[in-house]
């Protein structure tokens, strides 16, 4: 991957208590272009990111994920294609606020997360307190976050975090195919139709796939 010209992996100290060197400059030095960036967190293999990339060319999208191993998929498979509207940051998503500035993203995609279901584990929470106020520091106003997993204790968490912090909820279906998906615009319908490797896997044993969508 270091080999990669679209994938930067930032050291602990390019991003611990200190600012990545690309902190507000994705749009001016690596995508040379003004468009909307779109992150997607906890990427795995980089399905969303590329699928996202190709069926939205006038947007830029990062790709985030601490696992190089997973990542090296959708890095591959979008520098083959060619493509020009992608990037995959490797880093903790703890850091994440080192690595973007004020109002520099537009959109977040948390795509089947681990949903850390022991009371000890809140605090790792995606969609916690914490996290949402990293993601307060980048996101633009009005930016929006959305959620795709088939945890229902995780999605029902994030549906109370958006009741408690009155943060505003666009979509919410606990059964995204079987009835929810067909009241979105036709071009979400089809992002929302990728499914990750993860996804392949709990549709396969039958799991529900809940999807919502809110504005922090």
């Amino acid at each position: 991957m270091k080999e990669f010209p679209h994938v930067f992996e930032p050291s602990l100290e390019d991003v611990f208590r200190t600012d990545y060197h690309m902190k507000g400059k994705w749009r001016s030095e690596f995508f040379k272009n003004d468009h909307p960036i779109v992150l997607e967190l906890a990427c795995g293999k980089g399905e969303y990111s590329v699928g996202m990339a190709q069926a939205y060319p006038e947007k830029n999208f990062i790709g985030v994920d601490i696992k190089g191993a997973r990542m090296w998929r959708g890095a591959k498979d979008s520098l083959e294609a060619g493509m020009g509207n992608i990037a995959f940051l490797r880093t903790r998503i703890e850091f994440i606020e080192s690595c973007f500035g004020q109002g520099e993203v537009d959109e977040i995609w948390i795509t089947f997360p681990d949903p850390q279901p022991k009371d000890r584990q809140e605090k790792k929470r995606l969609t916690g307190p914490l996290f949402i106020d990293r993601y307060k520091k980048f996101l633009k106003k009005d930016g929006c976050i959305h959620l795709k997993t088939d945890n229902s204790f995780f999605y029902n968490f994030t549906l109370d975090e958006v009741k408690e912090h009155n943060y505003q909820l666009e979509v919410a279906t606990d059964e995204l195919y079987e009835k929810g998906i067909h009241s979105l615009d036709e071009k979400l319908q089809g992002i929302l139709r990728i499914k990750t490797h993860y996804e392949k896997i709990f549709s396969d044993k039958g799991h529900s796939i809940h999807y919502l969508r809110f504005i922090p």
